[in-house]
């Protein structure tokens, strides 16, 4: 407002001389002014926007416990009259028998007391159910019987009966032509061979000693049979097999004659331990 009267005199003054003058410098700023007096309420105002909510205040103290209240009074109980008796009930059911209970501990043992006297004797009982058929021991088992396939043998080696008839527990090996002992016991032992056209001396060898020797003289064209039997005891481990000796090897075979070489497990060393139960004898 002070520049405005300024400028506003400056004009007066230039226009009583007569001409215009160059337009002056920018005076300094005046001083601030006094705060006016607050004016009167607008009756059409506009209400304004929310403001932001303020920071949340401290919590106030907590107020100071309540007195106890007094104890009501007791309500009246009615007691209602005794009801008359029912009738019976029907007998129930007879219940499932109980878990048995456990053993108890044995008590003490009485003083003997005096024989009493001899009863009747009482009436035969019923016979019981046939009972559960029980285990019958087995005897281990061991057999073969095998036949030749060539005629004249090699001598002084054991012989290759390579015709197997029986070997079911392969204890003979027709690759070495040994029969090989897993179960230590007695053994029987046999052959039966066809001899032609030279003598044959025929061995029966246990661990490289000639257990059983035997011969059949024969020359010309003639056909023979040589036959022998024997038992021999035998330890788990051992070997069996036949030998025909040097120039003494007609053992024969052909479409229609055979030679053959068997032997089987005639009871095992623990015979008592398969064979016996409770006093009877099993054997199969």
């Amino acid at each position: 407002r002070l520049i405005y009267l300024y400028v506003s005199s400056k004009i007066d003054y230039h226009s009583e001389v007569g001409f215009k003058g160059d337009k002056g410098n920018h005076g300094l700023p005046g001083v601030k002014g006094q705060k006016g007096s607050k004016g009167e309420n607008c009756e059409n105002g506009t209400k304004g926007e929310k403001g932001d909510m303020g920071e949340l205040g401290l919590s106030g103290v907590d107020g100071e416990n309540g007195e106890k209240g007094e104890k009501g009074d007791i309500g009246e109980k009615e007691r209602g009259e005794k009801g008359e008796v029912g009738p019976k009930g029907e007998k129930g059911v007879k219940g499932d028998i109980g878990v048995e209970g456990g053993h108890g501990e044995d008590g003490k043992k009485g003083e003997k007391g005096e024989p009493g006297i001899r009863g009747d004797k009482g009436d035969q009982g019923p016979i019981g159910p046939k009972g559960p058929k029980g285990e019958t021991p087995t005897l281990p088992r061991s057999a073969f019987s095998v036949g030749l396939s060539r005629p004249f043998p090699p001598p002084n080696l054991p012989i290759k009966f390579d015709k197997i008839l029986y070997n079911d527990q392969e204890h003979y090996n027709p690759l070495t032509g040994k029969f090989n002992c897993s179960i230590a016991g007695a053994y029987v032992f046999s052959y039966h061979m066809t001899i032609r056209g030279r003598p044959a001396r025929i061995s029966i060898v246990c661990q490289n000693k000639k257990m059983i020797r035997s011969r059949e003289t024969l020359y010309g064209q003639e056909i023979d049979q040589a036959s022998f039997l024997t038992i021999l005891k035998l330890n788990a481990g051992d070997q069996v097999w036949l030998e025909v000796t040097r120039d003494w090897n007609g053992v024969y075979v052909s479409a229609e004659d055979d030679s053959i070489f068997s032997g089987f497990l005639l009871y095992p060393d623990e015979i008592f331990d398969t064979l016996f139960d409770k006093d009877d004898i099993i054997l199969k």
